[in-house]
């Protein structure tokens, strides 16, 4: 196992059972240690008076029925069968197969991984304390979001405020309605009405419970069943390894589809191998104004291409270095640490210019005659962002060239 994320995982169990209990019951621990839920809880009584929202869901009451350990992850590209789920359910081994919506949704310079759930079922599957904090499971019915105590930290946003995510059709903002530890490798939880305005495929993924005499034998006899339709993912700590086969899906729009998902690898250096075949579809070298040879996704490249062609013609040439360029496809983890989410780099959508003058957290040097050009030409830039990135540019829309 990654020593990384090994020691995520622990100091994950951690924070749930000495701040989620503390935040929701006594004072809070100290930011994305806690889940002070009151707060959110009175911002949200505030902005929605009548107490109504267009994205709730109704109220999941206490904690029913008993604890599941969160065992395994079976993820298609597209929603799986109930005759699929029924046979998972009646696997050998299986305690219970739980359906989720599953995607990678765009924040910032990476993707974090989010789930639409139902919040009653979804609760069974995390430790004790969280499970048993109402507030919680009440914050995402409501329609705002849990997140990980790690995406707090990363992304510098404080309890009631706000997580904009980036659909390939719309800028969304999403209230933070919680910071809790729920299922190792989940980022973010919503309810089932936000799936949809997410774009995710409904019901492509199911959460597993197994029996823990034969964990990996359990999934064995998965991977069996579900053939080429999914891949089998393991959670816990016990049998999360280094190489671990895991999938990637963004949000739909016309750049999730065009670009596809993949299954992937990782290893201990933070480093991701998407697989073979999707990559020699999709990966390509060419040449390109200014900066000469990339590495990119097929279907950026031609928008890449015709965005250089322009700041050639307005005479912008010189505002961009092409010896402080940071690459496109450069499959990794955020800061190389699996629990920090995937760098949209691994797919192959987005460059970094003029690295050396453009850090994250500043207004940035970059010519923003640039800015502009690209942004015709379908790019999203990354200074627009609450925490500024102003090297970073991402496609975001296909244009024709």
């Amino acid at each position: 196992m990654s020593e990384t994320l090994s020691a995520w995982l622990r100091q994950s169990a951690v924070r749930s059972v000495t701040c989620v209990l503390a935040g929701a019951m006594l004072t809070g621990c100290g930011v994305y240690d806690s889940v002070d839920v009151r707060a959110a809880t009175a911002e949200r009584a505030k902005a929605e008076p009548s107490g109504a929202s267009t994205w709730a869901v109704p109220d999941p009451g206490p904690l029913r029925g008993t604890l599941l350990t969160a065992d395994l992850l079976v993820v298609g590209d597209n929603t799986l069968p109930a005759s699929l789920r029924n046979r998972v359910n009646d696997l050998s081994g299986v305690r219970l197969a739980t359906p989720l919506s599953m995607a990678s949704v765009p924040v910032g310079e990476r993707s974090i991984t989010v789930v639409a759930a139902d919040p009653a079922a979804y609760r069974r599957y995390t430790d004790e304390a969280t499970a048993g904090t109402d507030e919680v499971w009440q914050a995402v019915a409501s329609g705002d979001v849990t997140l990980s105590h790690q995406i707090g930290r990363d992304l510098n946003q404080p309890l009631g405020g706000t997580l904009g995510l980036r659909t390939h059709i719309e800028e969304l903002e999403l209230r933070i309605g919680a910071y809790a530890t729920t299922v190792p490798q989940i980022d973010a939880v919503v309810n089932e009405r936000r799936r949809a305005q997410l774009g995710m495929k409904q019901d492509n993924a199911l959460l597993v419970s197994v029996d823990q005499v034969d964990i990996d034998g359990t999934a064995r006899k998965l991977r069996e069943l579900v053939g080429d339709r999914a891949d089998v993912r393991p959670l816990s700590e016990t049998t999360v390894r280094e190489g671990t086969r895991q999938a990637a899906q963004l949000t739909r729009g016309s750049v999730a589809q065009a670009v596809g998902s993949f299954s992937y690898r990782y290893f201990d250096d933070g480093t991701v191998q998407p697989e073979a075949r999707w990559v020699a579809a999709n990966i390509r070298t060419e040449n390109v104004p200014i900066l000469g040879r990339v590495i990119c996704h097929r279907v950026m490249l031609s928008q890449l291409r015709a965005a250089l062609e322009d700041v050639v013609r307005q005479g912008l040439a010189g505002s961009i270095d092409r010896g402080d360029y940071g690459g496109c496809y450069v499959p990794r983890f955020i800061g190389h640490d699996p629990a920090r989410g995937l760098s949209l780099h691994t797919w192959g959508i987005a460059i970094d210019l003029n690295v050396a003058g453009n850090q994250r957290g500043t207004v940035g040097e970059i010519d923003r005659r640039v800015v502009d050009i690209f942004k015709k030409w379908g790019f999203a830039w990354g200074g627009d962002w609450q925490w500024t990135d102003p090297m970073h540019f991402e496609l975001a829309a296909l244009v024709r060239s």
